[in-house]
């Protein structure tokens, strides 16, 4: 290949050289000038460019910065108002609690009865027949003994025996000791005590021991000692917690020199402080229900070995539980009750075997217990007890040769518990307690052949002067005037002291008939007593309706109140949001004011204030000591000056009538309820009547929807209305009867009407009820979702001890290699089954309230972002100039969960107290408050697809109040004091410890009423976007309709208990329906604000965070 050639150039020639290089130094000199200036003026046009684009950056910066500043003001400020706003609302409710506390504090210190406690004391020198013989002139009926006088001799009688040896057996009803013809596990178990009394009468008697309601331990024993009947309210001079203060039967022991050993029961130990022989005495927990054994085990542990230092004590006072506890746990009719009545019947025959001559030996029940194993009231069941009396030497006697065989029920020949004061007293050589009302029991004082009715006479007399004596102090503390009309108590004594001879007695004077005269005067007596203790205190009974009903109509007025804006508040428009933002943000914002819960709030205070002072001062002046009418004053003031301030607040006035459907059918719901308090047959069957007013509701929706324009809503809301009916009569068939609905009523909430247990096939129920739950708890539920069923199935495993069943069922299929083998290995340790089941209850406990309520307070809204790509068209270039560029693409993004931000996050709350609530509630009524769950978000949906807002619609929070009613009914309670769950408190404990033991009982009575309260805002977080606007005042309202419905009831059970208070039912139907109504108040109460305001509170402060303060 040939090298390249060299390129050419052609040179100027030479003449022409230097002009050449001349033009060539000039072009590049202009050229060199020319890049010089394009420079200059690129550098100068660079740093323009540059000083122009920072300042423009600068100012753009300057306006994020402020506009974020702004914004962050704005949400600062309506945060400070939403909090400021809340305060004022809290502090609104709590006024309101406080009134419903002082209405009900007044009538309930004017409607249980009290009774004035004396100060005077018996003492042994001074009979209370001294003065009635010296001024009669009447002779003394049995002739002078050696040592009258004296506590050696007998104070009042001559006495019969040194020691006494007092066992209760709490909860013995009369029918367990006697036989009955029937394969009642509790009949037949305990036949010693029968059988004594009927083979040796002399040493031997026994009765029915009817004790006067409420048929509490600690009442009962009060009247077991004091010989009075009990009341509600003990009043007097001097008293120190629950010690009893007035003169009682271990004080006459203590004053005379007796020593006294307790065993048992540790409510003896609260009520005589300092009165037992500290070395001797052995006291042990009493509510502790589910224990059966310890405090017997350690009263026969104990006892057998004090009847052998009988030098070292006078009375011995052994106090067993079991019996009762057994009832409590299990009811009557289970096998925990034979085994338990066969060890009373054992012990009691060894402590008799263990007695002498001079020892009396007392067996006695200080109450029954109902078909399930409760206590209270005062059904027939609950009051018949048993009294045995026992001495080796012959001392009983009959009247009659009838009279031998004991009473075969409770109805024939019975004996009030009172009677056994004066009885023991005088037995004693002791003086009877100056407060006594009961007279002595026969066969203790008419000696073996039943014929000393000269001593019977004697005993009787002593006692009937003794409640002379008391009555006329009574009157004169009192100021009441004895009446003297012919068959008063005063006429019958004069006819009694007339019967007396006043000369001396000749041999074989009948005594019968004084007996006779002196016996009509303590029954006479004892009547008037109780109706003379049955004297309500009127005025403070009408103080405390007129508080409750100042409130309710507070209540009402506020509901009504209606605000021009309100209407404008609830409204949810993003458009309408952001036009309001924009103006805020120029500076220009309405006139707030003052919201209307803070204006009452404020008066409230301006109004309690000087009228608390003025009661306290007028009381302070008057010096009636009545320190509490400042309590009642204030409250009249401060709901005056409420009602003032509503009066003055713009919008509507009260409106008397509702003007739509629901509202009329919200009013007749609570009026209906109200008024038919004033039926003791409508009270009884109260529970009924809720499922007829839920269902009324759900067939009235359903009519409603066919109205509906659009089908899809329309066959929603009649599939959630035919639903909620369905659920409704689902649930009614968790009932437990009350005495007085039999035999027209089947309990099904206990495995029989005579248990406190499950049934195998109810503890399936737990297990279903969480397999419904709804999918939103799923998330929190899981790793836990069987946990509560389990407890119940290891809590009927320890009830019904499967384990040591199972091993002998299988031990009689099995060789007898391995049936040997299974009965050798160990068994479980004591207590192993109740210990795993206290640690899940604790578990779940823990689980729900305090994780679940942590996590509640700190969870972010329940929303979820969806983000998507979404090609745009070149269609779409004037809209979007991205569009323009081929193939561009635009991110979409969704919002799952907006339309619902506030309600499926608020849903948590209600969620956590559920699982509490399941938990502490027995099987069958933990179906039915699952059901009741069920039904309220059906209730939801029906309000929302029907549009029936809270402002204008009542029924809502009306329909939630009967469903947390009906609840009440279904978890297995009734307005009667023995369906309290007592054993609810042993669930996650061992023991009591307070204060949760209390409040575990709460939760578990008024589980539906809790769970309802705390669904109240639920009716208006439902279906709420994070822009709804006038949350805080809607659950206002809303929750004043709700407590409005319960302040109606209290304050018609009030009336009507007011009333009706000399009707016969009133302490067995309108006292408990008043009680139950009083304390379910209270209870939504304190729940509305706590749980229902707070969690509104940390729910819409959650919400805001991510999306912005809606106001």
């Amino acid at each position: 290949m040939a090298p390249p050639t060299k390129p050419t150039s052609r040179k100027p020639p030479p003449q022409s050289q230097t002009e050449y290089q001349a033009i060539a130094a000039k072009f590049a000199a202009a050229k060199r000038a020319k890049e010089a200036q394009d420079a200059a003026k690129a550098r100068t046009a660079g740093v323009a460019k540059a000083a122009g684009g920072e300042a423009a950056k600068k100012e753009q910066q300057d306006r994020v910065s402020l506009a974020d500043k702004q914004r962050a003001a704005l949400e600062a400020k309506r945060k400070s108002s939403f909090e400021a706003r809340w305060l004022s609302t809290v502090g609104f409710w709590v006024w309101m609690l406080l009134i419903h506390v002082v209405g009900i504090a007044y009538f309930t210190s004017g409607f249980l009865l009290t009774r004035l406690m004396l100060d005077d004391k018996s003492v042994c020198d001074a009979p209370p027949t001294l003065n009635t013989s010296t001024t009669n002139g009447i002779v003394d009926i049995l002739p002078n003994w050696k040592g009258k006088g004296t506590v050696d001799g007998g104070c009042w009688h001559p006495k019969t025996f040194e020691r006494a040896v007092v066992v209760v057996v709490d909860a013995l009803r009369y029918d367990f000791t006697v036989p009955v013809k029937d394969d009642a596990p509790f009949h037949n178990a305990f036949p010693f005590m029968y059988d004594t009394a009927l083979a040796s009468p002399n040493n031997a008697v026994l009765r029915p021991f009817i004790a006067d309601p409420p048929t509490s331990t600690l009442q009962r024993l009060k009247g077991l000692t004091t010989g009075t009947l009990p009341t509600f309210v003990d009043v007097g001079s001097s008293f120190a917690g629950t010690a009893i203060e007035e003169d009682n039967l271990l004080m006459q022991l203590r004053d005379a020199g007796k020593r006294i050993v307790h065993l048992g029961d540790d409510t003896w130990e609260s009520l005589f402080p300092g009165y037992f022989q500290a070395n001797l005495s052995r006291a042990y927990d009493s509510f502790n229900v589910w224990d059966l054994h310890t405090v017997d085990n350690g009263v026969i542990e104990h006892i057998f070995p004090l009847m052998k230092r009988k030098g070292e004590w006078d009375v011995a006072i052994a106090h067993l539980l079991g019996v009762d506890h057994a009832g409590h746990r299990y009811g009557p009719d289970h096998p925990e009750m034979a085994k338990k009545l066969q060890q009373m019947n054992t012990f009691i025959k060894d402590l008799a075997s263990n007695i002498d001559d001079d020892t009396l030996l007392i067996v006695m029940g200080d109450h029954g217990m109902d078909s399930k194993g409760d206590h209270g009231g005062e059904s027939e069941d609950e009051v018949e007890a048993a009294l045995w009396m026992y001495s080796p030497k012959a001392v009983f006697g009959r009247t009659k040769p009838e009279y031998v065989t004991p009473p075969a029920t409770a109805k024939t020949r019975p004996v009030n518990q009172i009677d056994l004061v004066p009885t023991l007293a005088l037995l004693m050589g002791i003086p009877i307690p100056y407060n006594n009302l009961g007279h002595p029991i026969e066969e203790a004082f008419v000696g073996p052949h039943g014929t000393a009715w000269d001593r019977l006479a004697a005993a009787e007399r002593m006692a009937a002067a003794g409640i002379k004596r008391y009555q006329t102090s009574y009157f004169s503390a009192r100021g009441i005037e004895q009446a003297t009309t012919p068959g008063s108590p005063a006429d019958l004594w004069d006819k009694a002291e007339a019967s007396v001879p006043k000369d001396k007695v000749k041999k074989g004077h009948s005594w019968e008939p004084v007996f006779s005269a002196y016996a009509g005067y303590q029954k006479e007596t004892l009547d008037y007593s109780k109706s003379l203790w049955a004297r309500f205190d009127v005025k403070n009974m009408v103080i405390g309706i007129s508080i409750m009903a100042s409130g309710v109509i507070a209540l009402l007025v506020y509901i009504n109140k209606r605000t021009e804006d309100d209407d404008v508040l609830v409204i949810e428009d993003s458009e309408l949001d952001h036009a309001e933002k924009s103006l805020e943000l120029q500076g220009i914002t309405a006139d707030e004011g003052q919201t209307l819960e803070k204006r009452l709030f404020r008066a409230a205070i301006l109004g309690a204030l000087p009228g608390f002072f003025g009661g306290l001062l007028q009381s302070y002046l008057s010096g009636n000591g009545d320190w509490y009418r400042g309590s009642s004053i204030g409250a009249f003031t401060s709901v005056a000056t409420v009602l003032v301030a509503l009066y003055d607040a713009e919008g509507a006035y009260f409106n008397v009538l509702p003007n739509t459907l629901w509202g009329w059918m919200a009013v007749i719901f609570t009026v209906s309820q109200s008024i038919g308090f004033a039926s003791n047959s409508y009270t009884i069957w109260e529970d009924s009547i809720q499922v007829f007013l839920m269902a009324t509701f759900g067939i009235v929706t359903a009519l409603s929807a066919f109205r509906m324009e659009s089908l899809p809503d329309r066959y929603m809301a009649i599939y959630h209305s035919i639903l909620f009916v369905l659920l409704g009569r689902l649930a009614s068939f968790s009932k437990l009867c009350r005495e007085e609905q039999m035999p027209y009523c089947t309990s099904t909430y206990y495995a029989s009407a005579t248990s406190s247990t499950s049934a195998p096939w109810q503890l399936v129920i737990p297990f279903i009820a969480v397999m419904i739950l709804p999918s939103i708890i799923k998330a929190y539920l899981a790793p836990s979702r069987s946990y509560e069923a389990i407890y119940w199935v290891l809590d009927a495993a320890d009830n019904g001890q499967w384990l040591s069943s199972l091993s002998s069922s299988l031990s009689s299929y099995l060789p007898s290699s391995a049936s040997e083998a299974l009965s050798s290995l160990p068994p479980l340790p004591d207590k192993a089954l109740k210990t795993l089941s206290v640690y899940t209850a604790q578990m779940i406990l823990g689980l729900a309230l305090v994780a679940g309520s942590t996590a509640f307070v700190w969870a972010p809204p329940c929303i979820s972002i969806l983000t998507t790509a979404l090609r745009r068209s070149p269609a779409d270039a004037s809209s979007n100039p991205l569009a323009a560029i081929p193939g561009a693409q635009t991110a979409q993004v969704t919002v799952l969960g907006y339309g619902n931000a506030h309600g499926a996050r608020y849903l948590l709350l209600p969620l956590n107290f559920f699982v509490a609530l399941f938990l502490l509630t027995k099987p069958m009524g933990a179906g039915a408050l699952a059901l009741t769950l069920w039904q309220s978000l059906s209730l939801l949906e029906i309000l929302d697809l029907l549009s029936l807002p809270i402002g204008s619609n009542p029924i809502g929070p009306v329909m939630l109040a009967l469903l947390g009613q009906n609840a009440f009914f279904k978890t297995g309670h009734q307005a009667v004091l023995s369906s309290i769950q007592w054993d609810s408190a042993f669930i996650p404990l061992y023991s009591i410890k307070y204060p949760w033991s209390p409040i575990l009982v709460v939760l578990n009575t008024f589980a539906g009423q809790i769970l309802a309260t705390i669904l109240v805002p639920m009716l208006v977080l439902w279906k709420s976007g994070p822009k709804r606007r006038g949350i805080l005042g809607s659950v206002s309202r809303a929750l004043a309709v709700f407590v409005a419905f319960y302040a109606t009831e209290a304050l018609a059970s009030m009336m009507w208990a007011g009333h009706l208070r000399r009707h016969l039912m009133l302490y067995r139907v309108f006292s408990p329906r008043f009680m139950t109504a009083a304390v379910t108040l209270l209870v939504v109460d304190v729940v509305g604000v706590l749980v229902g305001l707070s969690g509104v509170r940390v729910n819409t402060m959650s919400v805001a965070e991510v999306f912005g303060w809606a106001d």
